[in-house]
């Protein structure tokens, strides 16, 4: 995910400079901005895991417990990154100074996926949250994606929206919900139908370990502050260490906070797997509420916030093509068309490529976003498992061997997640699609004379 930094000072006449946002306002915008994609999240990835349990609404909360869990683990690790990157770089900048350069473009590779996959599920998303409110609009999935899918690569054509108006979007879902919640779980409007467990036979424990990696959907955005900090070029290290890791603690805490406690209002409700117009966010929404101005203005906020997180990978994934079609200074290792801007600097070729990618995952899935879910969670923990490998390295070889235990044991849950997902079957396209691409790319940049720099490809992705 990226968006774009407000201004810090400008020169003005006789040599004055215009005042610099105050900190906390430039923290507000800078935060609530960047965690909108895992925030989204939130809409899918808890239908996901009743999905996956086959509507067992007895272990939804122990498998979403989990999920959180692990959240808390590879957000543990981006911590440590922001620590040793604070100029930005993630996995990218990780893998290559621990690794060697050409170990780069798998999270490269990774990342360019997880970018089409998250404007495809959150386009798709944010259709199934426009037909939950208008039922009507049910026959028209596909188009209705489609158009929501132009607009906002439309609006992309103008450069970055500003972060100002993600952190509103995002503040504006999280304030609408926690008044969801406090509704439901003081006097909800209505109770659902669904049993507690469908088939109490089965081992609960192997149930929760199988169907939770579906739930890992809602880990995607974590690593965005360790990445999107290089926009903060008006601060010191210092200053943007503390802005990647406020924002890693902000994230975890919101994110954590608000699964957890729609995932119990979905139990104590007995909300179970929705019927093919609705979600299960919208069903638990509707029984806390209502159907009046609270549920409208529950569905609004958050297919807002999911055409906001599909717009900051459109300008995330073209972004790193452009870094990737490089400068004088830059790696040069994909075509100099694809790094082509026009005067809102944006990199229209490259947003053509997106486009056209992300349209075509949504026709194949019909645009339904659970469809989605389970290619969602292969690429991007790819890359958290390269980021947690690299950051075992580096505590080895300075001699922490409590933190690289703790590294290594993170590199062997993110990798178990992985491999369950893998066995599903389809998901295995995602891992196709992140080794053939990083591979491609490696190729290229071998071509190309192996220019240094494709390290901090990541951090220059995030430089307008």
């Amino acid at each position: 995910m990226t968006v774009t930094q407000p201004t810090g000072s400008a020169p003005v006449l006789g040599g004055a400079t215009r005042r610099e946002p105050r900190r906390s306002v430039l923290f507000f915008a800078f935060a609530f901005a960047v965690i909108a994609d895992p925030v989204s999240s939130v809409a899918y990835a808890i239908e996901a895991a009743l999905r996956a349990l086959h509507g067992d609404l007895e272990l939804l909360l122990p498998t979403m417990a989990l999920v959180v869990g692990l959240v808390v683990v590879v957000t543990a690790n981006y911590w440590q990154l922001v620590r040793r990157f604070p100029k930005g770089g993630g996995a990218a900048a990780a893998a290559g100074r621990a690794f060697g350069p050409r170990w780069t473009f798998i999270p490269i590779g990774a990342l360019a996926v997880d970018f089409v996959l998250t404007i495809g599920i959150s386009i798709a998303a944010a259709a199934s949250a426009v037909i939950a409110l208008f039922s009507e609009l049910s026959p028209f999935r596909i188009p209705l994606a489609l158009a929501l899918l132009l607009v906002v690569a439309g609006l992309t054509w103008f450069g970055h929206g500003g972060r100002l108006l993600f952190a509103v979007m995002t503040v504006l879902f999280i304030l609408v919900s926690v008044a969801v919640l406090v509704h439901g779980f003081v006097s909800p409007d209505a109770m659902g139908e669904a049993p507690a467990a469908t088939d109490p036979g089965r081992s609960a424990a192997l149930a929760v370990v199988l169907a939770f990696p579906v739930a890992m959907a809602l880990a995607t955005g974590i690593e965005a502050p360790s990445t999107a900090i290089a926009q903060l070029g008006q601060l010191d290290d210092t200053q943007r260490r503390r802005f990647g890791r406020g924002t890693l603690a902000l994230l975890l805490v919101i994110v954590g906070g608000l699964t957890l406690a729609l995932t119990a209002l979905s139990v104590c409700l007995h909300i179970g797997i929705p019927g093919e117009d609705s979600t299960q966010i919208a069903d638990i929404a509707r029984a806390a509420a209502g159907s009046g101005w609270l549920y409208g203005a529950f569905q609004l906020t958050s297919s807002l916030l999911l055409l906001a997180a599909a717009s900051s990978s459109f300008q995330a994934g073209p972004g790193l093509l452009k870094a990737l079609a490089g400068t004088a200074d830059r790696p040069s290792v994909l075509p100099s068309v694809l790094g082509r801007t026009n005067r809102h600097h944006t990199p229209y070729w490259s947003v053509v490529v997106y486009l056209a990618m992300a349209a075509v995952i949504i026709v194949a899935a019909a645009g339904e976003e659970q469809e989605l879910v389970l290619f969602y969670a292969v690429a991007v923990f790819v890359s958290f498992l390269v980021g947690l490998l690299a950051m075992t390295r580096f505590a080895r070889s300075e001699g922490k061997s409590a933190l690289a235990w703790v590294n290594g044991l993170a590199a062997v849950a993110v990798a178990f997640t992985l491999i369950v997902n893998l066995f599903r079957g389809w998901p295995v396209l995602s891992l196709a699609a992140t080794l053939v691409i990083g591979g491609g790319f490696y190729l290229r940049w071998v071509r190309a004379g192996r220019p240094s720099g494709i390290e901090d490809v990541e951090a220059a992705a995030e430089v307008e």
